[in-house]
């Protein structure tokens, strides 16, 4: 890959920030041939910021890297996309994106991780989730079994009735006992992902 850094009088290219899961476009910044050496490097985007006049890595003071997962160009060799797994919010407003895009439908089940993961840490004698972590990982495992036989019940039933309302809740509750089961092992859905898209 070769970028054409002279093409602008700065030295500066664009560089597009992508989620490489979701596809979701991040944020835009600028980077100079060193910029481009140090995210290789680091394995973390780094910009060259006209502000600070200086490199900067994203997430340096924050703690939320934007980590390297593929460095393209365009066509004309004068811009990049870096696709990237975002650790934590990537606008300094605390969003998902700069464009004041957070917590959209396409992350609600790591949305309902994060709570689920609350509910484990800061218990709650309202909350039925943190009462399934009280009574430990045996009935946990239980209601994760529990539920896969309600919805093999209703996946046998045929016609779906209610138009397969039924069938979809039972779906529903099999998944969230699932994330729980995952998070008392203190497993993430991502790692459960990260196997699948390996064997794709």
């Amino acid at each position: 890959m070769k970028i054409d850094f002279k093409k602008y009088t700065d030295g500066l290219v664009p560089a597009i920030i992508q989620d490489a899961d979701t596809g979701k476009v991040l944020m835009l910044g600028f980077m100079n041939e060193e910029a481009l050496k140090k995210t290789n490097e680091l394995q973390k985007v780094t910009f060259f910021s006209r502000s600070k006049n200086r490199l900067w890595t994203k997430g340096e003071e924050s703690g939320n890297f934007l980590m390297l997962k593929e460095i393209k160009a365009d066509c004309d060799n004068d811009t990049l996309l870096i696709k990237v797994h975002p650790v934590g919010p990537v606008c300094h407003t605390g969003s998902d994106t700069c464009w004041n895009e957070k917590n959209q439908h396409d992350n609600f089940l790591q949305q309902l991780e994060q709570i689920i993961a609350e509910r484990k840490n800061n218990p709650s004698s309202s909350s039925y989730t943190s009462s399934l972590f009280a009574k430990g990982i045996n009935k946990i495992a239980q209601k994760v079994g529990e539920e896969a036989v309600e919805l093999v019940i209703e996946a046998v039933n045929q016609p779906l009735v209610d138009g397969g309302d039924l069938f979809k809740n039972e779906a529903a509750d099999l998944l969230f006992h699932y994330l729980i089961l995952l998070q008392a092992k203190g497993v993430k859905l991502k790692d459960i992902v990260d196997i699948l898209k390996n064997r794709h």
